[in-house]
């Protein structure tokens, strides 16, 4: 029999549509799955019921007009911790913020309310959402529900178990550094970054160093489709936007339009020095390159040599740079984790002539690497270089520094394209031998969406994950 939390969030959006359920039984179920599961999984930091009720019964009311319904009325999400949610505390995942409350939305945040979803709550983050991986003094890790002995990978790690565990159908997540793919990499979901400028920052949002951006993390391609619809949009004020999709066209209408035949390069190179891939990632990402030239694409390796020095350092100090900024007093700095407290002192110690030297730097690299990628349709890439790590194992000693390290050698590949601002996702294509999803990861060129999710639903449907599920899938909730 089908459950709920079995139907996507488009089945679960034309169910509502159709009088099948409605918005409260779907929220309600989807409570009683987060209440049931999330002591063992840490995917949440606040749960709102009493919000997310109240916006059921809103929805309600509106489907008794009969008038015109946004796209995803009733379905449930979550959103990420390090975003603004008016009158909902917002911790960004540090105890020197736990008691936070915001009083205006981030504009992603409404734009997911006007297309219907409701929120349920706050998702796990690690502090600031810097490291690759989630955990916090507030919550503790986010574990991956396929063996809860393992991280969840961050800092979008909440959301991707809420997913990948049937909490809500999909979530909103963001990604500085990798931080949507590798959690969908880990937790045998799909999570997409955007091309940076798709969705807007607003309202407090700086986007000073453009790598971060929100993004989904669904269990199907047209999900992500679906949600990045809802999401996509610049605000006035922006400093950087995607150009729109030519009118009448929507991310999910992509989905449903063949790729014709795509130039795929094989991407395997990294700034860090010496990285090599655990020998089961190695062979997923072998797999997903013999599946993409099954399906009649043109797979070549990428010439190498489009790393130069720079870019390793460059990007250290610009990741570090948002450290210089966090709303920490001084006299709380003490508070925050050494990884956090490591990435602060290096932005607070940088002058500004190192700042912008750095920042040009990696829009000098984004040009030349754009320009020398051109003649692709789509990269292929791993998402980390290993399978998922165990609980303590980037932080266990309290060195930041030395955090730091594991997190660049870990996810050695993803923070490219943050750098770049290409749009990327990671769809789970295999699986290891003690049952572990690993993602693969494709690059799209600049503000093409489309055509990535045009390939991701054509490799969805050669390679169908949907009726793949970890245990707490089938608990009672």
């Amino acid at each position: 029999m089908t459950r709920l939390h079995d139907l996507t969030a488009l089945e679960q959006a034309a169910a509502v549509r159709a009088g099948e359920v409605s918005p409260t039984e779907l929220v309600e179920h989807s409570l009683a799955r987060i209440d049931a599961l999330d002591a063992r999984l840490g995917a949440f930091i606040t749960v709102t019921p009493d919000r997310a009720l109240a916006a059921a019964a809103r929805a309600e009311a509106l489907l008794r007009t009969g008038g015109r319904l946004p796209p995803l009325l009733g379905v449930p999400t979550a959103i990420k911790d390090l975003n603004n949610t008016a009158g909902v505390r917002t911790t960004f995942g540090s105890r020197v913020l736990a008691d936070f409350v915001p009083e205006v939305d981030d504009a992603v945040v409404t734009r997911l309310a006007a297309a219907g979803t409701i929120s349920l709550g706050k998702t796990n983050t690690p502090e600031f959402g810097y490291p690759c991986y989630t955990d916090n003094d507030l919550a503790g890790p986010a574990r991956c529900p396929w063996d809860p002995s393992l991280l969840a990978g961050g800092s979008s790690g909440g959301a991707a178990v809420a997913v990948a565990a049937g909490m809500v159908p999909f979530a909103q997540g963001s990604d500085g550094g990798g931080s949507i793919r590798i959690p969908a990499s880990i937790n045998g979901i799909v999570g997409l970054k955007p091309s940076r400028g798709r969705i807007s920052n607003a309202p407090l949002g700086a986007d000073i160093t453009g790598l971060g951006t929100n993004g989904p993390l669904a269990r199907t391609v047209r999900d992500a489709a679906a949600m990045l619809d809802a999401m996509a949009g610049p605000v006035l004020g922006d400093h950087a936007w995607a150009p729109p999709l030519p009118a009448g066209q929507s991310f999910l209408g992509a989905v449903e339009r063949p790729p014709g035949r795509l130039r795929v390069g094989r991407w395997l190179a990294t700034p860090i020095p010496d990285v090599q891939l655990e020998p089961e990632v190695a062979d997923a990402f072998e797999d997903a390159s013999a599946l993409l030239e099954s399906l009649g694409h043109q797979v070549e390796d990428v010439p190498t040599g489009l790393l130069g020095p720079e870019v390793l350092p460059s990007f250290e100090r610009v990741w570090a740079l948002s450290g210089a900024t966090l709303p920490v007093p001084p006299s709380r700095a003490g508070e925050l984790r050494p990884l956090t407290r490591e990435l602060r002192a290096r932005g607070l110690a940088m002058s500004a002539q190192v700042a912008m030297e750095s920042m040009m730097a990696l829009r000098l690299f984004t040009r030349r690497f754009l320009q020398a990628t051109a003649a692709y349709d789509v990269l292929l890439a791993p998402v980390c270089t290993m399978t998922p790590r165990p609980l303590g194992w980037f932080d266990a000693d309290g060195d930041g520094a030395e955090d730091f390290e594991r997190n660049k050698r870990y996810a050695a590949f993803t923070a490219v394209f943050n750098v770049t601002g290409q749009p990327a996702v990671s769809l789970p294509l295999y699986w290891t031998q003690a049952m572990l999803p690993i993602g693969s990861m494709l690059v799209g060129r600049p503000a093409d969406e489309a055509t990535l999710l045009a390939l991701s639903a054509q490799v969805e449907e050669a390679r169908p994950w949907r009726h793949r599920h970890p245990e707490p899938w089938e608990r009672t909730g």
